[in-house]
């Protein structure tokens, strides 16, 4: 019989664990191919691929941003061929297996719970003709025209008699973000996640996470993201993991983990101090900074220790921070989570990312909605729409702010001018993204994709149309801000310039000169400058930028000088350009 285990992921960069994990522990009993699609491709092009495998069995890994598509995908098949076997499993069916197979006549089986054991039993029943499902923990199917959901299935508690789901790479992950996990679990107990459900954590071998990690390196993945829910909650654990990456030094490659950041004690801060520039990026659940909202989502934190924590990681300028907010948690009103957001770009993280509460089936706030008066739409991705702490308009508004926040905070092309205006003009970042929202829907700029040369226009006509009287230092901050993240000197005309020919003219002759080189650019003394002149742009202004940033952003008359910056463009992933003050050689 052959076997199909398929999903569809959210993007075509990404690619599923669960399913190869359960072609791992399988493999032996059944001919198993994997077929991944994404949520954007043609549900008629999906069944047909399917189709042409000509299975006896397919089972699809569901979620709750591929739950919709993969039950219209399976009706079609079961109506093209009704003997194909359909087995759904995932989170996304695992709490209400049941509903769904009363509700939808063309599925066969249910998997709730850890799936591997339990689809290796299924399997062998299905090839073998035996038909004894009623043996088979962790299953829910159909019984003549009963539906029997058998007694969920343990935990398995040795993780390393699941084989790797990496023995056979290839060129599959090639530039791909790919999933891993170290341990299952979570030590917390977070009323909005589904590992709440989930008592104590498991581990997989720490030999057995450094063989496949090596694997992956070999294969050169562009991402590897672990989904251990905690990932730090064993100290050692996870710098001997770290520690492992770090000695491999693998290139254009980066490892993503979720940590929590009041247990990343003194030690844990040294060594990764040390860690390469772009190797690491964490990402740090703050979600709210609300007492009374934290206490009523179970969540353990320490906001001041995240904060110390998080401010002295970024001072290390080598790890990426990503830090978590959730609109519509209790208690969460408007004003609540405008003090959140604030509290959180204090810290200036690289990346703030602001989601919105999804009910997940099975988690404590969805089962207990009616205390805090959640209002959504019981279908994938279950998203509060309002609550008793917060209306829609008011979620519509910080959707509004969510979407500038990813465009001008999230990549970090706008910094300088966003710290100017932000510190000079409004009393907090959420005040000036509430204004600049007013704006943006005013002149209907919701309704089209831009540019990212355009956003910094944008902006730029903002500060006019407020008539701010600072236009010539906001002239100089976007000029700076757009030159420091372009590798090019294509300039907007929009912004004003100064000796312009000049600079250019002259660059070549600038880059020869010994006394600069040996201060500033000791590291390219030895290279031909044509080799350097293309990573090089150097550019006037009226202001000294340096000193505005070192007073804070707050201008005075010793700022108001002409300077000359030399720029000089990374690679990096944290910084992407050098900056020297070369008046002196001008």
């Amino acid at each position: 019989m052959k076997t199909i285990l398929t999903t569809l992921n959210a993007s075509y960069i990404h690619s599923s664990l669960s399913i190869r994990y359960l072609k791992a522990y399988s493999k032996d009993i059944s001919n198993i191919k994997l077929m991944e699609f994404t949520i954007n491709q043609n549900i008629d092009y999906i069944v047909g691929e399917l189709y042409k495998e000509k299975p006896d069995i397919i089972g699809f890994s569901t979620y709750i941003w591929n739950r919709e598509e993969i039950l219209k995908i399976c009706e079609m098949i079961k109506i093209i061929n009704p003997d194909i076997k359909i087995i759904l499993g995932g989170p996304e069916v695992s709490f209400d297996g049941v509903q769904i197979l009363v509700e939808n006549s063309f599925i066969d089986f249910i998997i709730f719970g850890e799936g591997e054991i339990t689809l290796r039993e299924l399997l062998s029943s299905i090839i073998n003709k035996k038909d004894d499902y009623e043996n088979i923990s962790g299953l829910i199917y159909r019984d003549g025209n009963s539906i029997v959901q058998n007694t969920p299935r343990p935990l398995i508690k040795e993780l390393d008699i699941i084989p790797s789901p990496y023995e056979e790479v290839g060129n599959d992950f090639e530039n791909k973000i790919v999933y891993f996990e170290s341990s299952r679990g979570c030590p917390f107990n977070c009323q909005f996640c589904l590992s709440s459900t989930i008592k104590g954590v498991r581990y997989f071998s720490i030999d057995r996470v450094k063989e496949d990690l090596g694997k992956l390196i070999d294969a050169k993945v562009r991402q590897v993201k672990f989904v251990d829910r905690t990932f730090n909650a064993n100290k050692k654990y996870a710098m001997e993991i770290m520690n492992f990456i770090m000695d491999k030094n693998p290139k254009d490659m980066n490892f993503h983990f979720e940590v929590t950041a009041h247990l990343l004690d003194d030690d844990m801060l040294e060594f990764i101090k040390h860690a390469k520039e772009g190797l690491f990026q964490f990402e740090i659940g703050v979600q709210s900074t609300n007492p009374k909202t934290i206490d009523a989502i179970g969540r353990t934190t320490d906001f001041q220790k995240l904060k110390e924590v998080t401010e002295e990681i970024k001072s290390f300028r080598n790890i990426h921070q990503h830090l978590d907010l959730i609109a519509g948690l209790p208690y969460e009103d408007y004003n609540s989570f405008k003090k959140s957001f604030n509290d959180v770009y204090e810290i200036q993280p690289e990346k703030i990312q602001l989601g919105f509460l999804k009910l997940l089936k099975g988690s404590g706030l969805r089962n207990g909605k009616e205390k805090y008066g959640f209002k959504f739409l019981d279908i994938p991705p279950y998203e509060i729409l309002e609550t008793d702490y917060i209306t829609y308009g008011e979620m519509l508004r910080l959707k509004g702010i969510e979407d500038l926040v990813e465009k001008y905070y999230n990549e970090g092309y706008f910094k300088n001018i966003l710290n100017y205006v932000i510190r000079n003009k409004y009393k907090t970042a959420f005040d000036f993204f509430e204004d600049y929202l007013n704006y943006w829907e005013m002149k209907n700029y919701h309704t089209v994709s831009h540019s990212r040369n355009r956003l910094y226009k944008i902006l730029f006509n903002f500060c006019r149309y407020k008539g701010f009287s600072d236009l010539d230092t906001l002239n100089e901050l976007i000029k700076y801000d757009y030159i420091y993240n372009n590798r090019h000197s294509n300039i907007p005309k929009y912004l004003e310039r100064i000796d312009t020919n000049l600079l250019q003219r002259g660059k070549h002759d600038i880059l020869k000169n010994e006394e600069l080189l040996n201060l500033l650019l000791i590291h390219h003394r030895d290279k031909p400058t044509k080799k350097i002149i293309n990573k090089i742009h150097i550019e006037g202004f009226k202001i000294d930028i340096f000193k505005l940033t070192e007073n804070n952003y707050k201008m005075t008359d010793e700022i108001i000088k002409d300077t000359y910056i030399l720029f000089e463009f990374k690679d990096g992933v944290i910084d992407r350009c050098r900056t020297y003050n070369i008046t002196e050689f001008i």
